[in-house]
């Protein structure tokens, strides 16, 4: 009995809240661009579902995948593919539709559209074009990384999004190494199959002690959102099968004090003369066990040197 109270308090509550958002302002024609969930289909806002209702077409990025969301939702406007591949045109359509009087409705395949996904080319159309944008704020994986994280305050909240790093071994590092020198945190994306290799990349470029937080699967069943120091992430993905699998979040918090780490003249010394034969790994962890000196400052010493003797230890 108690559930059918309840169930009936929904359904008011629901309908109450929708009637609220329907009459809200809905500057028509417009682009409405509409974040959508980036796996848990209960995280579409009411009014991302009302504008993808109320549009005469929506633009997604990949029809296929935009199919499941939207019947799950009951919404059954038009699809277009506005992809990277034919951004231009899709752009070029979407303004002739908005010229017709219609409006247009912009989604990707999980998350916010135009940031590291399509969608950016056809905003700045629209605009050049005279037509509004209005975005539909929602589910960001790079925002639940960080709210999982604890890597910003309201102290501190900077942080920096890079992206996807690049594939292969050498070009990452160097990107790794350019952004891990910022004095910030640190959000990027990575693929299942090189997720392994990028964090082997960042205890070569940051050092042992980095903090680093691996988020996978972010709201959807095996969600998983672990901080820990960089060099324990081997061992963190070998501890279970299939945590290698799946959508990543990677976030290397930024560097605690290594600016401040004054290091010994001899350790320096002995670090220099190790690295004349060494890896920069192997270098670091003879001379920290020999002079006691902090592993990471060691780290930047080496890099440091590595970098502007050999272009880096890639």
């Amino acid at each position: 009995m108690n559930d059918d109270i309840q169930s009936m308090e929904a359904s008011v509550t629901w309908k109450r809240l929708a009637e609220r958002v329907a009459a809200q302002h809905w500057p028509a024609p417009a682009l409405y661009v509409v974040a959508t969930p980036i796996g848990n289909l209960g995280d579409l806002g009411l009014r991302a579902w009302q504008a993808l209702q109320r549009c005469d077409v929506i633009a997604a990025e990949d029809t296929r995948s935009s199919r499941p969301l939207l019947d799950a939702w009951g919404i059954g406007t038009p699809l277009m593919a506005a992809h990277r591949h034919n951004e231009a045109a899709a752009a070029q359509t979407i303004v002739q539709r908005l010229e017709a009087g219609e409006c247009v409705a912009l989604i990707s395949d999980a998350g916010a559209p135009a940031v590291s996904d399509p969608g950016a080319r056809i905003v700045r159309r629209v605009r050049e074009a005279g037509f509004p944008v209005v975005p539909i704020p929602g589910p960001s994986a790079v925002i639940t990384a960080l709210m999982a994280s604890g890597a910003t305050s309201d102290e501190n909240p900077a942080f920096v999004f890079a992206g996807f790093p690049p594939a292969k071994q050498g070009a990452r590092r160097k990107w790794l190494q350019k952004w891990c020198e910022v004095p910030a945190p640190v959000v990027f994306f990575e693929s299942p199959h090189r997720v392994r290799a990028t964090v082997d990349d960042v205890l070569a470029v940051s050092g042992p002690g980095r903090r680093l937080t691996i988020a996978r699967e972010l709201s959807k069943r095996f969600e998983q959102v672990e901080t820990m120091a960089v060099e324990e992430a081997a061992a963190w993905f070998e501890a279970e099968p299939h945590r290698d699998q799946g959508e990543f979040v990677l976030i290397v918090h930024e560097a605690e004090g290594q600016d401040t780490v004054a290091l010994d003249p001899a350790a320096i010394t002995l670090l220099d003369a190790l690295l004349e034969t060494l890896s920069v790994r192997d270098a670091v962890k003879v001379a920290a066990k020999v002079s006691g000196a902090p592993r990471d400052a060691l780290y930047a010493r080496a890099l440091a040197r590595s970098g502007s003797e050999q272009g880096g230890d890639a």
